[in-house]
């Protein structure tokens, strides 16, 4: 094995310290400041150290109880390669057995999980990763560099039908697969990543959920039927629409042992998008907490003794117009009927005030890189003006959401602004088991959309030309140039500059109607444990445990 000397693992990457000098300035919140510093290799009380603070303890107020069986309120999906996962709980119910390389945790920090540790060169363009020593695969295999190595291979593959991941590869990646000296094998636990241009997203994006760790066996496209992972748990059942059941893996030991896996069972329970079910199983002690809460339901949880978590973030909802779709095609079109709408009101109508108000770009002030635009502009005449002039003015535009409520209350402000502008529209409200078989191809709907840590991020997921995940058919050659660009720019204020042209270009096309980004919230009973609502919706219940 490579010796790395104590030097090297403590090495303050460059941008550490402009990040820290940002922060002290006001420039950059703890938690941005973290995640960019963690991101680099800098270990997360280094990072605190490096701001002036003591680093949270781990330890915990009360000691985790072993035992014990968890009810959760969870929507169960039929599950696919883990690649091309596109929704958080087909990943959440399979993080008892399949690991990351790395965590995102709710304060920022990129915890090591199955690396020990990773350092970035000083132009990001060179990561070597350390692999933790003395994992093993629950089939018995040793995890080792080679592991790593295939994983990378896997999430490169461009040419798997849903693969995002290749998208977050992106400086990895050529003709659809990992460009030629892009991968090192080292040695059994060290693999280096010699990218073609500095990312300075990329063990972020390992974070992200569809980077799940994989055994090289894994051929199929469901991850539940031949559970091969690190983790401590197996799962029992798994039936889409209706629940899933895991339980604590007894003939494997797990490379953390005594650090979680406190539960001997959780049951995930399908209640379908009506939170009134919801409300209902937890009076009748069927679920000990949701998944997430929205609007009322958050009150209604509170007084039936379930208090709620919240974690402020850049979650939000995409009304997005498809671009291949007439009369989406047309960019007068677009903008005239971003022109009618109020986000502001959308928010107060859509998701009870529970948030901020959005600008259109999906970069949110929280993103390090976050460029202040002017004011939007609400003016629902000249929108109605824009219409006739495009030929329109008897057309009728139609809305498609999910059934879920505050996805269907937010289209429901969206569509009520357009139609007081004096422009045809009708609302189409799908149960999810039909929207989500078509959810990137409608010509006019709303997505929901996850936090990422970072502005880039989702500009190369969502916006950029051809990747999977560019529900709005979005394609524009200087954007893409300039998001090349952001992305190998490691100092905030210096991306920013570059930021400010991109969130200009997507208002100047009229992408979307982004009216909010969201705080979202989780209840639970007092006796559940480790559970607050995380920033990204993960449901790591390997570490939850009950009192």
């Amino acid at each position: 094995m490579k010796d790395f000397s104590q030097e090297a693992v403590d090495r303050v990457h460059p941008a550490a310290d402009v990040y820290a000098r940002d922060y002290r300035a006001g420039k950059l919140s703890r938690r941005e400041f973290l995640t960019r510093a963690t991101a680099l290799g800098l270990a997360a009380p280094a990072a605190y150290g490096l701001i002036g603070l003591a680093a949270p303890s781990v330890a915990q107020a009360q000691t985790p109880t072993m035992g014990g069986t968890l009810k959760m309120q969870m929507a169960i999906k039929a599950q696919r390669d883990p690649r091309t996962w596109d929704w958080s709980e087909l990943a959440n119910a399979c993080r008892g057995w399949l690991e990351y390389l790395v965590d995102y945790q709710r304060d920022g920090t990129l915890l090591p999980v199955l690396l020990e540790g990773w350092e970035a060169s000083d132009d990001a363009k060179t990561y070597t990763l350390r692999v933790r020593p003395g994992v093993k695969w629950n089939n018995g295999d040793d995890f080792t560099a080679a592991d790593v190595a295939h994983n990378f291979e896997r999430w490169c593959d461009g040419s798997v039908e849903g693969n995002s991941m290749a998208t977050r590869m992106g400086s990895l990646v050529e003709n659809n697969m990992v460009r030629e000296g892009g991968i090192e094998i080292v040695d059994d636990l060290t693999v280096r990543i010699n990218l073609s241009q500095p990312d300075i997203a990329l063990m972020v994006s390992v974070a992200d959920y569809p980077a799940a760790v994989m055994h090289p066996s894994f051929t199929g496209d469901d991850p539940v039927a031949n559970p091969i992972g690190t983790g401590p748990y197996l799962p029992v059942s798994y039936e889409p629409g209706i629940g899933a059941v895991v339980e604590r893996n007894a003939d494997h030991t797990w490379w953390n042992e005594g650090n979680g896996a406190y539960l001997d069972r959780i049951e995930f329970i399908d209640l379908g998008t009506d939170p009134a079910a919801w409300v209902a199983s937890a009076e009748s002690g069927e679920i000990d907490l949701n998944y997430q809460a929205q609007g009322d339901i958050i009150d209604i949880f509170d007084a039936i003794g379930m208090p709620r978590t919240e974690a402020v973030t850049a979650a939000t909802i995409a009304v997005r117009f498809n671009q291949e779709n007439e009369p989406y095609d047309n960019k007068d079109v677009r903008k005239a009927l971003q022109l009618a709408v109020s986000n502001a009101i959308v928010l107060e109508l859509g998701y009870n005030d529970l948030g901020t108000v959005a600008e259109n770009h999906h970069v949110c002030p929280i993103h390090p890189e976050y460029a202040e635009l002017a004011p939007l502009t609400v003016d629902g005449a000249a929108a109605r003006a824009a219409i006739e002039a495009a030929g329109l003015g008897d057309y009728e535009f139609e809305l498609i959401s999910i059934d879920e409520p505050w996805q269907a209350e937010t289209c429901d402000a969206v569509a009520a602004q357009i139609r007081d502008a004096g422009i045809n529209i009708k609302r189409t409200i799908l149960p999810g088991a039909t929207f989500w078989n078509d959810w990137t191809k409608y010509p006019f709907s709303a997505t929901e959309w996850n936090m990422r840590p970072l502005g880039v991020q989702i500009l190369n997921l969502a916006y950029r030309t051809g990747v999977p995940w560019n529900e709005a058919a979005f394609s524009n050659e200087e954007f893409d140039t300039l998001l090349d660009q952001a992305n190998g720019i490691a100092d905030a204020d210096a991306r920013r500059e570059v930021m400010h042209r991109l969130e200009e270009i997507m208002q100047e096309e009229g992408v979307l109607i982004q009216p909010y980004w969201r705080s979202i919230f989780r209840n639970a009973r007092p006796n559940v444990h480790g559970a607050e609502m995380h920033p990204t919706f993960v449901v790591d219940y390997v570490k939850y445990w009950l009192s």
